[in-house]
């Protein structure tokens, strides 16, 4: 026989849950049962209003008793009162069949991708090796597959041996970055994979070393020299890939790209790599978006490694923006999809949607509450606070805390005082960045999202 569930909601959702889980039960496989518990609103509930007004031989014939996401309170209580398994649902009731599985895609997964990340380690002589180390160690944690040491040029760098077998020790995968024989010469010998760079300045030395080469050109301005270089390391039988040069915005960008569509065309054969820093550290704007059309750029052109740091403090996170990106694409581009409603990892500033219970819906809660406890939501350009005591809406956090405070039938408690301070200041920012904001939860900032405890959780583990 199907599982019984039982659904506990308000007056006014009642007959669309009804509709919604008969639907649900029949595709899930389970039989519905739903109970206004005598509220208006569902998002009033709490688990101690549930413990007094659920019958017990209404909760005893079901094998679960679901809740809605504003259900406050502890539903281990519950649980243990009428001996049944208490859940939270989705805050919106008709976000169930994505809660139980239909209705929405299956999690997608981006764990392919063709795009070899190398992440330079900049002015790698300057640094201590405990230094060079640790942006090694996060550079790999953020996704990057090689590590290149960042050379100063005009300078020798009499370490670079010892710092690239500090590196593959600890398993790296290493590339110099040079024009100095020597230093090239020493790091090769010591394990680096790969040479940036060569043109024809110097690809008579560099192509009698057994190595992996960038071929450049002079001067990116054309293709021509980047085609002698390319004609001596093929005689000579050595690999390399070749890097037209992508120039910065108000300096040739347009036409460095076509530049990178005529190396495609005229080499199909040959691997490209792009060195994106020159866009990310140079544009001042949050590098996630330009890293996300530079990485569309390189999978439709078949170009296969990029070279990024992550100097400047807009692009800190050029990496692992880079990581995220170049799956999003291969998936977009392999599956012919469009890279929509996904993965929201690198929506940074604004949420993909957002929720809104509307003014009825407030004016109805507001009206029934009967607690002390100040419920905060961020609605039509305005942010919304009601308590028992009254409800009040507008944009400055400040002008409305003075005013529900002032109407408090108790006055506010340090600690709460506090609270509805930390509250108001993340409202105050959904409402400029038009973000969701949802009470006792984080705001979203995709891949940099830091999670926080509730109030109510940070309750428990102060005791």
């Amino acid at each position: 026989m199907s599982p019984r569930y039982l659904f506990l909601t308000g007056k006014l959702a009642e007959p669309s849950l009804h509709k919604v889980v008969t639907q649900l039960g029949e595709s899930v496989g389970f039989e519905p049962q739903v109970l206004d518990v005598g509220v208006s609103v569902a998002a009033l509930m709490h688990a101690d209003l549930v413990a007094r007004r659920l019958p017990e031989e209404t909760a005893a014939g079901s094998q679960k008793v679901f809740v809605p996401g504003w259900c406050q309170g502890d539903l281990g209580v519950l649980s243990d009162k009428f001996g049944v398994p208490f859940e939270r649902g989705p805050k919106d009731l008709f976000d169930l069949p994505e809660y139980f599985g239909k209705g929405a895609r299956p999690p997608i997964k981006l764990d392919e991708y063709d795009i070899e990340i190398l992440a330079e380690i900049n002015h790698a002589p300057r640094m201590s090796d405990r230094e060079i180390l640790k942006l090694a160690s996060h550079f790999r944690d953020s996704g990057a597959n090689v590590i290149d040491l960042g050379c100063v040029p005009g300078e020798s760098w009499p370490r670079v041996a010892e710092v690239t077998q500090l590196l593959k020790q600890d398993g790296f995968r290493v590339s110099i970055d040079s024009f100095d024989r020597a230093e090239v010469e020493t790091s090769v010998a010591a394990g680096a994979e790969l040479v940036l760079s060569c043109n024809r300045s110097n690809v008579e030395w560099a192509a009698q070393l057994d190595a992996e080469f960038v071929a450049i050109p002079d001067a990116p301005f054309g293709l021509d020299s980047l085609a002698e270089a390319v004609d001596v390391l093929k005689l000579a039988g050595r690999r390399f890939r070749i890097d037209p040069i992508i120039e910065p915005i108000g300096f040739g960008f347009a036409a460095s790209l076509a530049r990178y569509f005529e190396a495609r065309r005229r080499w199909p054969e040959i691997e490209i790599m792009m060195g994106i820093g020159n866009l990310t550290e140079l544009t001042e704007v949050d590098s996630n978006g330009v890293n996300f059309l530079l990485a569309a750029i390189c999978q439709e052109l078949g170009i296969r490694s990029v070279l990024t740091t992550e100097v400047i403090n807009w692009a800190r996170s050029a990496v692992k923006e880079f990581d995220l990106a170049r799956r999003h694409v291969f998936r977009s581009i392999k599956q012919r999809a469009l890279p929509k409603h996904v993965d929201s990892s690198l929506l940074l500033l604004r949420d993909p949607k957002l929720r809104e219970m509307g003014d009825a819906e407030l004016r109805q809660l507001a009206a029934q509450i009967k607690d002390p406890n100040y419920r905060v939501f961020v609605e039509r350009g305005e942010i919304h606070v009601m308590n028992r005591d009254g409800y009040w809406h507008g944009t400055d956090p400040f002008v409305l805390f003075d005013q529900f405070s002032a109407a408090a039938s108790e006055p506010l408690a340090a600690s709460h005082a506090f609270y509805l301070g930390h509250e108001l200041n993340k409202a105050a920012t959904a409402l400029l960045l038009g973000k969701q904001y949802t009470q006792d939860e984080a705001l979203r900032w995709g891949f940099l999202t830091t999670e926080e405890a509730s109030a109510i959780e940070r309750r428990r583990h102060s005791r």
